[in-house]
């Protein structure tokens, strides 16, 4: 029964239930934010079930917009990073983006990449510009927005053809779905004139935001012609003039087109309604209409929702032959007239006029075509495109990730390292001898070298000598500091490092003082660590939190270290204070930010509650450590580490990407001292997520890992992985490596303490 109900669904998808929709909204003024809005409140109509989000752009003109809009500052990149996670989070199945290259931020709108590179839902794109001749800009921007969409949407068969012609894009992944238009009566224009006062008028209508590629003047330049067959004729321009135009000349150009009808002597036969009308008005105003004029001066359009309006009541149109004017009204659907010719123009709508048989058979013709463009009919199939997608989108996870742990290997680690210590940074797996050495990454491979579980003694004596010189020689008794960086040629870049560093330095001491397998290290470990530690004040939560595990090394390898106790007391209290200060009743966390190697601020207080039996300390530990890891656990169930697009946010969740190695080893020790110190189940399996995000089982569905040689790549991009090795990342996996070794042990330790709980891994 499970294989069939699972063909079954292989064979009918179910449907779809959730999307996210994004482009403007009413009640900001523009061609877009009717368009997206019309297209949600016709999803909504004929499919009621469907749940649509809608995220905005907003060019924070002081629009009012309505509770159920989610809005998003055009102009503010982390904007787009923070709206890929909540629709990541929502549940949402798909996205269906309304892209014109004006209405995002960046380069031709190239901020909205940052939002799609960073969500892996199946994309739905209509494209409301296609352009045949695209700057190299707008070629980067277009070629990467039809790259990452499942499925496109144009609204004329010139734009498929563009698509197909001049970007190379199969033409399977493109659909012509028409313009949609509402669902109104075609009606004799003199029964609803009286609500306009045009009793006695034949109306020409053109509506739409005033800007000068709307070709006003040639219309203007007409109505002489007309009126001298027509004296009754009535030119109505509806619509506001172009914010982006008001905000750099003002009323200039509305000017310009009023003294030249006064200068024409046809002043009396234009009237201009300076106002953005609501939809229903705007349906009145071209029922009213006996004739609707585009006279658009650019040859590219390829959409026009002004005209599809008109097309879809029933009006006949006269418009100059831009792209979407020459579909919409080909087989004789309308009147096309030449550009900038306004004595064409003249003639056609005279003409019409002058012959009502003519008339009212294109607005016949009009209207039936109208009736295959309602938004009903554009819903229904932007639905079918969606849930195309969405059934094709390709398993990006396995749902039962393999329980491998990888034999820790040093290979990739040494191969990073010389005579001075272990280089930094790495150029794909080679190191790049260019950024030199750094105390960080030596004080990790010190306590790496104590914990491989197979490392011939030699091998292990030699390089344990070499990161222990490293931190020897970064030792800075002037200033009671460790120095960080150093250059290839031994050259230090500092007197004293970050205190960070100085925390790590004091870590590895530490952990070479309890674990290093040769007493000589030990003791050179413990003595570095008290020359250090005296006297030490480091401030900055993450330094203490390091101190603290060197110290808690100590007090395992020496019981009654009398300053290691004090310090951990110490900088346990500190913590707690810290914490205090910046938590909310939504954010228990100790900065109003999260940042890097964020889970070693909870281990250290469980570290430092378990050897001083503070049960203060192991609660606020545990506490936290569950508050980072919900932070951490993607909607899939699997470990998604804090980007690096997140530091520096106050009081946000955490964004998803680049992440980090780092993040993954952190969490999972932390983990591992829970364990130790509240023996639940619970921890292994997030232990065990955490590493095996460095498996696979992470948001790309791709290893961090090399299997074979050691290595483990840089970091997830919201593109992919980042290819090098650098020295944080190695040190990372193999050592997480060695702490999902001594988790499971634990864990399977306490199974056999405990059978009747059943605590199987």
């Amino acid at each position: 029964m499970r294989d069939e109900r699972g063909a079954a669904e292989a064979l009918f998808p179910p449907t779809l239930r959730h999307i996210a929709l994004i482009g403007n909204s009413e009640p900001r003024r523009c061609g877009i934010a009717t368009f997206t809005t019309d297209c949600r409140n016709a999803l909504k109509a004929v499919l009621p079930e469907l749940r649509v989000d809608l995220y905005a752009m907003t060019d924070k003109a002081g629009e009012s917009y309505a509770d159920d809009v989610r809005l998003l500052d055009d102009q503010d990149l982390s904007a787009y990073s923070e709206t890929a996670r909540v629709i990541e989070e929502s549940g949402a199945q798909a996205i269906w983006l309304q892209h014109e290259f004006g209405i995002f931020g960046g380069s031709c709108g190239d901020f909205i990449l940052h939002l799609l590179a960073r969500t892996n839902l199946p994309l739905l794109t209509t494209l409301h510009t296609v352009l045949e001749h695209p700057d190299a800009d707008q070629r980067r921007v277009m070629n990467a927005v039809l790259a990452r969409s499942s499925r496109i949407m144009v609204m004329a068969e010139r734009g498929r053809s563009i698509l197909s012609e001049c970007y190379g894009m199969a033409s399977g992944r493109i659909s012509v779905i028409p313009h949609g238009v509402p669902d109104r009566a075609c009606v004799d224009p003199d029964t609803v004139k009286p609500l306009f006062g045009w009793e006695t008028r034949k109306v020409i209508l053109t509506f739409g935001l005033l800007a000068p590629d709307k070709g006003i003047d040639t219309m203007i330049r007409a109505m002489p012609s007309v009126t001298a067959q027509h004296p009754d004729a009535l030119y109505v321009v509806l619509g506001a003039t172009h914010p982006n135009l008001l905000r750099t000349e003002g009323e200039t150009y509305r000017q310009r087109l009023t003294a030249l009808g006064h200068e024409l002597g046809v002043d009396q036969h234009i009237a201009f309604i300076d106002r953005f009308v609501p939809r229903d008005e705007l349906l009145d105003y071209l029922q009213a209409a006996d004739i609707y004029v585009t006279p658009y001066v650019n040859p590219a359009q390829i959409t026009s929702g002004t005209l599809s309006y008109a097309v879809g009541l029933g009006k006949p149109v006269v418009s100059t032959p831009y792209l979407h004017a020459t579909e919409i009204l080909d087989a004789d659907h309308g009147i096309l007239v030449p550009f900038r010719s306004s004595d064409a123009m003249a003639k056609a709508i005279s003409g019409l006029f002058s012959n009502t048989r003519t008339r009212l058979a294109y607005s016949a013709r009009a209207y039936a075509r109208g009736r295959s463009m309602l938004w009903s009919e554009l819903a229904r199939s932007a639905h079918a495109l969606l849930v195309a997608a969405e059934a094709e989108r390709p398993a990006r996870l396995s749902p039962r990730p393999a329980q491998t742990i990888l034999p820790p290997d040093a290979s990739a680690v040494l191969r990073m390292s010389d005579a001075t210590g272990l280089l930094q940074h790495g150029a794909f797996a080679v190191a790049d001898r260019n950024h030199g050495y750094c105390t960080d990454d030596n004080a990790r491979a010190l306590i790496l070298m104590h914990r491989l579980p197979s490392l011939d003694d030699a091998v292990r004596d030699r390089w344990t000598a070499v990161y222990a010189a490293f931190l020897q020689h970064a030792w800075n008794p002037e200033r009671r500091r460790f120095r960080n960086f150093m250059t290839y040629d031994r050259r230090w870049c500092e007197e004293e490092g970050s205190e960070d560093s100085c925390g790590r330095a004091l870590w590895a001491l530490g952990v070479t003082a309890r674990e290093a397998p040769m007493s000589k290290h030990r003791e050179w470990g413990l003595r570095l660590f008290e020359t250090a530690a005296r006297d030490i004040t480091l401030d900055a939560p993450r330094a203490m939190a390091f101190t603290m595990l060197g110290a808690a090394a100590v007090l395992d390898a020496v019981p009654h270290h009398v300053m290691a106790r004090e310090l951990i007391e110490r900088s346990g209290d500190q913590l707690l204070a810290i914490l205090a200060t910046a938590r909310r009743p939504d954010w228990a966390w100790f900065e109003a930010m999260l940042a890097y190697d964020n889970a070693r601020l909870p281990e250290a207080l469980l570290a430092a509650g378990q050897r001083l039996q503070n049960p203060t300390f192991i609660e606020t530990g545990l506490a936290t450590l569950r508050w980072i890891m919900e932070r951490q656990t993607a909607p899939g169930g699997h470990f998604r580490a804090v980007g690096t697009e997140s530091f520096g946010r106050l009081y946000k969740h955490p964004l998803p990407f680049d992440q980090q190695p780092l993040e993954a080893h952190a969490t999972l020790e932390a983990c591992l001292a829970a364990f130790e110190v509240a023996p639940d189940m619970h921890w292994v399996e997030m232990g065990r997520s955490c590493y095996q995000w460095f498996l696979g089982h992470n948001d790309h569905g791709t290893p961090l890992a090399t299997r074979g040689d050691g290595g483990c790549f840089d970091g997830l991009t919201p593109v992919g992985v980042n290819l090098n090795q650098g020295a944080e990342s190695l040190l990372a996996l193999q050592l997480s490596s060695c702490a999902m070794i001594r988790l499971s042990k634990l864990a399977e330790s306490v199974a056999q303490q405990r059978p009747a709980e059943k605590l199987s891994a």
